[in-house]
């Protein structure tokens, strides 16, 4: 059945402040929110377009399904058929807005990435946890995209009080064994990074972005090898095998461990 319910997934992925929207794709009994970055974190000012989130309302204690798209992505425009299954099944789904540009792939390339083989890495730290020193990217520290979920859980909590997202949180910090980590494109190995340091459900990569540790071997960054606290087998990735990128993103997919059935 789980199977089926993925294939669904693989099949379905072909306003500025707290009030709910109405969305033809989510009627009744479904509550639609757009809310804008700095209505939850007044330090927010890049990418500050709406995050996009639906939940059924009958489902007041189900897991989280956190979206994030891939370059250039708007979470506004996400794969709304996508979200209309995953919420059937329970999840509450939030697709993330965030600083999707300038992609790892336009930063660690040429010589900056011979010089330094981690670039790949210490790129996703700093735009996922907001720490570490890469001066490559102007993301700040509340740009990060835990800050950016975190501040929006809270706000959330304080907003919406029949929604339960208290859940969600642990003294304000963010409960990652809630909350289910699927992604797009550069999103991703985004996604994949969160799941190597953070214990959670599930990961899906939809045709996963990639990196390199040398920009002549073209080797996959080692970060992808890294061991991981979540469970290889609760690791997914698709592709399209006739896309140009198919053959480097099944290698990411390999070198992350996902097992054959779930590629």
């Amino acid at each position: 059945m789980k199977y089926i319910l993925f294939l669904q997934l693989l099949f379905y992925i072909g306003a500025n402040n707290l009030f709910a929207q109405s969305e033809s794709l989510f009627p009744e009994p479904y509550t639609v929110f757009k809310i804008k970055l700095s209505d939850t974190d007044t330090e927010i000012t890049d990418a500050d377009t709406p995050h996009f989130l639906v939940y059924g309302n009958s489902i007041k204690h189900g897991k989280l399904l956190l979206f994030m798209p891939g370059t250039n992505g708007i979470a506004l425009r996400g794969p709304k058929n996508l979200f209309l299954t995953v919420t059937k099944q329970g999840y509450r789904v939030i697709n993330l807005s965030y600083i999707n540009t300038p992609a790892v792939a336009r930063i660690c390339k040429g010589e900056t990435l011979n010089r330094n083989s981690n670039c790949a890495e210490k790129f996703r730290t700093k735009c996922i946890f907001g720490t570490g020193n890469f001066s490559l990217i102007d993301d700040q520290p509340q740009d990060a995209i835990v800050n950016r979920l975190t501040k929006l859980l809270i706000y959330l909590n304080e907003n919406d009080k029949d929604g339960n997202w208290d859940e969600y949180l642990d003294d304000g910090n963010l409960k990652w064994e809630e909350s289910a980590v699927y992604a797009q494109s550069q999103g991703g190995p985004i996604a994949a990074f969160i799941a190597k340091s953070k214990l959670v459900p599930r990961v899906i990569s939809f045709s996963g972005g990639w990196a390199y540790t040398n920009s002549e071997t073209k080797e996959i960054a080692s970060w992808y090898y890294k061991e991981s606290i979540t469970p290889y087998t609760r690791y997914y990735g698709t592709y399209h095998t006739t896309e140009p990128a198919a053959k480097i993103i099944d290698s990411t997919y390999k070198a992350m461990r996902f097992s054959e059935e779930h590629i």
